[in-house]
């Protein structure tokens, strides 16, 4: 039987920084006007991890809501609880999302759960990031920036798709109906973040806490 070793990769201790950092966003919080048609928030430093596994074997799907509280979503599926997510990534993937701090145990109780079974747990949270986006006018903006189809109708609650956006790709999130979320690369949130400066001037960007 092999052997897995699990460790804390943001120990208590240590100092982290988010893919954003360099922004300063904190700087801007409360600095956009009130009317502004698009407010963003970095969710940063949550537990991010993915899991692999047969999501057509009961018993796997079973573990995983005992682990997490969650059912496994269907394809491009996201079930939201709380500041914790579970998002399918393809059809034997998903993506868990956990509160900053909570991913090493996370990531134990999956194992856990999971043991004997065939799965794969991977924590990632250094690797990506969450933009936050609430406005009246955030569909408008995601309209100019991706190809893919944000009509309520072809994008309700509870939906996320992996896609283009402006030149490069991310995973667009719809967590509730006035509430939308970027999944960003660490290697593209400079870029990404400077696009949606440039995308939202018409509207007004405000930066929240």
């Amino acid at each position: 039987m092999s052997t897995v070793n699990v460790y804390k990769q943001r120990p208590d201790a240590a100092h982290a920084e988010s893919p954003l950092f360099h922004a300063g966003l904190h700087e801007l919080v409360g600095k956009g006007k009130s009317t502004a048609g698009v407010s963003l928030r970095e969710r940063k430093l949550l537990g991010h991890l993915t899991l692999r596994g047969d999501g057509h074997d009961a018993a796997f799907a079973g573990a995983v809501h005992k682990a997490t509280g969650l059912e496994l979503p269907g394809a491009l599926g996201l079930v939201v609880k709380g500041e914790t997510s579970l998002q399918w990534l393809g059809p034997d993937e998903w993506l868990l999302i956990v509160p900053s701090g909570e991913e090493f145990a996370a990531e134990k109780s999956l194992r856990e759960a999971l043991a004997g079974q065939h799965h794969q747990v991977v924590n990632v949270s250094g690797g990506q990031t969450i933009l936050e986006l609430t406005g009246p006018k955030v569909r408008e903006l995601l309209m100019k920036s991706s190809t893919y189809d944000v009509h309520p109708r072809n994008f309700p609650v509870g939906k996320a798709v992996g896609t283009t956006f402006a030149k490069t790709q991310l995973v667009i999130r719809r967590t509730d109906e006035e509430t939308w979320e970027l999944l960003v690369r660490r290697s593209f949130s400079d870029y990404i973040w400077l696009w949606l400066q440039d995308a939202s001037a018409e509207y007004g960007l405000a930066i929240k806490a």
